[in-house]
């Protein structure tokens, strides 16, 4: 019998920068749900890949002075590098920058052109450059983007549109047929009352103030918008093609099971998406998930909430470094098991250890190396079944075999969560039927070995049944558990049937810890000085260099030696900056000067964002009088050159120099 096709998706990844642990989870999320499919015997394809065109990533390539498909290239490679520490199964690994998407994404444009669902027009109207979004003045909230919250700038070119309205109320009747399309439902109750029923307004699909996309190929001055580009991917991956001559894979596995994207891009998803796809007579994903997001702890909450992470905020936290830190497998364990179905999840260093110390290395770990030395030492390590059995045991076996079923439940409902902590029961009903059964009693009594060989064989089974369930999620560890055990893999219609272990198989006699405990003021000493170096670091860029232009200023009075003492100018370290609310020129800097930490506001708005200015060190004048600028106190000055078109660069160490130092 040939398998069932399944084919899941993840969002692109957008190669604006290194991807934060909030963006990893969905690729430990997709990954999760695809490893659980095939073990459910599903022919699953898994892809995700990188989104690379648009004004941003134009913008930043010429900040770094490399070409944007040198930026690009570079990025995706980290990006892809993150995918894979992350263990992630993926069957493909898309571009928008592969030649075969490229010309699949211009024959779409041209196709729907050609139909009259996109038309040439004008637009006017904001623009919000990091989530290459238009929006119109009333969709502002507080003048400012309503997706990122950063300032929108006014826009105003000649442009393409997709005509929204020819397909808006077939929408609109497909999802009130199809309730499972978007999910979880509170996400589909706002795209229906926020877009949907309020009418959509015609969506820009080109544009003409950069050169970084993929043109129009009947009018060369136009790019395609990155929202037309980047969703195609999810056709064009597996072989879609435009002028009817699409792959066989295509034809398996179209429509998509299930695209998996974060919250905050459900509306290019659910609205855009599906009348491009209906406009193209084809079949819609069966379902959106919009998952919430992962956030990092806000210290200044009383109630443990969270806030986005961002370099502003200097709050990012990335998969690798936690890696270094906990383990692959770790990670996975507390991205996944810390984030519920429909609200957002929090992530911190301290509840990282916390869940390493009590999930993994207590529950889990100290279950698997427990059983395992007993086998050693009361049985050579050989496990037997004798049948020698009491009332305790059924408990445990009816536990153990109706886990399977708990677990596909939650799964069909991707509540990831909800399943892994179904498999931790078994394992937290494992480790109380030790304490029920008091194997080291046993052992002290001849006639009751072979009670004490069923009970450990009852450990053994139940441990091999968790450990097939549990490979999905972590599955490194999945297989070191079955490896040391020496058993086999097995089906997900074996794992609802107990007493498969082999009689005589003989477990490893040099067990291994698949978790070992954390220290939280070792770790946290460790990040601290982890954070340190990796300030201390300097980024060797090839000097470029230029016929440079003398300026002259009128000189001012002179002052004595005594008058320039007064000055205290120190080496400062900027540890987090935020912009100015209300404020067009002014960031408002933290900024650490040996062991104290100054506010300065400073007038730099233009020329640096504040996640450019974190990590920064600068040079402070200490000693100058507290002022107040809009509405925000002010305690010292950031040294700054200017030159003669008044562009301001920031004054800072030629060589490394610790926060406090003084200048001289």
């Amino acid at each position: 019998m040939s398998k069932k096709p399944y084919y899941i998706t993840t969002a692109i990844a957008y190669t604006s920068g290194k991807p934060h642990i909030g963006n990893t989870y969905e690729i430990v999320l997709a990954d999760s749900i695809a490893r659980f499919k095939r073990l459910e015997g599903y022919d699953v394809f898994f892809q995700t890949g990188t989104d690379e065109h648009g004004q941003k990533i134009e913008e930043k390539a010429a900040e770094v002075g490399v070409s944007p498909k040198e930026f690009v290239d570079k990025v995706a490679g980290g990006i892809k590098d993150i995918w894979d520490l992350m263990n992630s199964s993926y069957d493909k690994f898309i571009r928008t920058t592969d030649e075969d998407h490229e010309k699949q994404v211009q024959m779409i444009f041209k196709k729907l052109y050609d139909q009259g669902d996109i038309y040439k027009g004008n637009y006017e109207g904001m623009y919000c450059t990091p989530c290459e979004s238009f929006f119109t003045a009333s969709q502002l909230v507080n003048g400012k983007c309503p997706d990122c919250g950063r300032e929108c700038q006014p826009a105003k070119e000649e442009a393409y549109f997709l005509k929204l309205s020819n397909y808006t109320q077939r929408l609109i009747d497909h999802i009130n047929t199809h309730p499972e399309f978007i999910q979880p439902e509170s996400r589909k109750n706002e795209m229906m009352n926020n877009f949907l029923l309020p009418g959509l307004q015609d969506l820009c699909v080109s544009r003409t103030s950069f050169k970084w996309g993929i043109p129009v190929d009947f009018d060369p001055k136009h790019v395609i918008y990155v929202w037309i580009d980047a969703l195609s991917n999810y056709i064009t991956g597996i072989g879609y093609d435009c002028d009817g001559n699409s792959t066989e894979q295509f034809n398996k596995f179209w429509p998509a099971d299930l695209h998996l994207i974060g919250k905050d891009i459900l509306r290019f998803h659910t609205i855009y998406w599906p009348i491009m796809l209906m406009a193209l007579d084809l079949p819609l994903p069966k379902q959106v998930f919009g998952h919430p997001w992962l956030l990092q702890t806000d210290p200044n909450a009383k109630d443990g909430s969270g806030v986005k992470m961002s370099k502003s905020r200097g709050n990012v936290l990335y998969a690798d470094d936690l890696v270094e830190f906990f383990g692959v497998d770790a990670v996975r364990y507390f991205v996944l098991h810390e984030m519920p179905f429909d609200n957002d999840g929090v992530i911190n260093w301290e509840l990282m250890v916390e869940r390493m110390n009590s999930d993994l290395a207590n529950t889990l770990g100290n279950l698997v190396n427990r059983t395992i030395s007993m086998s050693n030492k009361y049985f050579e390590g050989v496990v037997n079944k004798t049948d020698v059995t009491e009332p305790v045991d059924t408990d445990l076996i009816d536990v153990v075999t109706k886990t399977r079923d708990k677990v596909v439940a939650k799964m069909a409902n991707l509540r990831v969560a909800d399943a892994i902590s179904e498999i931790f029961t078994l394992f937290k009903r494992c480790n109380k039927y030790i304490d029920e059964t008091m194997p080291w009693a046993l052992a002290k009594e001849e006639e009751k070995k072979a009670r004490l060989e069923n009970v450990l064989y009852n450990l053994v089974e139940s441990i091999c049944i968790g450990a097939n369930l549990l490979e999905p999620f972590l599955p490194e560890t999945a297989e070191k558990i079955l490896a040391q055990l020496n058993a086999r893999k097995r089906n997900i219609e074996e794992l609802a049937t107990f007493s498969l272990y082999e009689n005589g198989t003989k477990v490893t006699d040099q067990p291994q810890i698949l978790f070992a405990r954390l220290d939280l003021k070792e770790v946290l000493a460790k990040v601290e000085e982890k954070t340190a170096s990796e300030v201390e670091e300097t980024v060797n860029v090839e000097e470029v260099k230029q016929e440079e232009t003398v300026i002259e200023i009128p000189a001012k009075e002179e002052i004595t030696y005594d008058d320039f003492a007064k000055l205290q100018f120190q080496v400062g370290e900027i540890i987090a900056c935020e912009e100015v609310k209300k404020s067009k020129k002014l960031l408002c800097s933290q900024v650490k000067i040996g062991n104290q930490v100054k506010q300065i506001v400073s007038g730099i708005k233009a020329h640096y964002t504040a996640e450019e200015m974190v990590g920064k060190k600068v040079m402070v004048l200490v000693n100058l009088k507290p002022a107040t600028l809009a509405g925000i106190v002010s305690e010292g000055m950031l040294l700054c050159a200017e030159d003669e078109n008044g562009v301001l660069a920031l004054m800072t160490p030629e060589k490394p120099m610790p926060s406090g130092a003084e200048i001289c």
